[in-house]
């Protein structure tokens, strides 16, 4: 059984008019999901006199049938506070299918 113990913001990219015809990209939040986050893998990329670290996670949420504003997509990200995990996969977790595992990547700055 996951321990769900941190509360995440759900966010989905919005488009927002520029004034100029054209569009930005922003962040929309969706909900709030609780959540265990355990890291997976990580790695650090030199480049430009700059040092990215990205690490991986696995982010077990409590499932939501298809389609639901509450279920996570690859397209979204979860944020906690400052920090940003940016979902690249999810799938059930379980046979029941009771939680979501979602892979997601937090990339900063070094």
């Amino acid at each position: 059984m996951p321990r769900l113990n941190r509360e995440l913001v759900l966010e989905a990219p919005v488009r927002v008019s520029d004034g100029a015809g054209g569009f930005v990209e922003s962040w929309g939040e969706l909900g709030r999901l609780w959540a265990e986050v355990s890291p997976r893998t990580g790695r650090e990329r030199d480049g430009a006199g700059l040092v990215l670290a990205r690490v991986s996670y696995r982010i077990v949420v409590r499932a939501a049938p298809m389609g639901a504003t509450a279920r996570p997509r690859p397209d979204q990200r979860f944020r906690d506070g400052a920090r940003v995990f940016r979902i690249e996969a999810v799938a059930e977790r379980d046979p029941d299918g009771r939680f979501l595992t979602c892979f997601a990547n937090e990339e900063t700055l070094a």
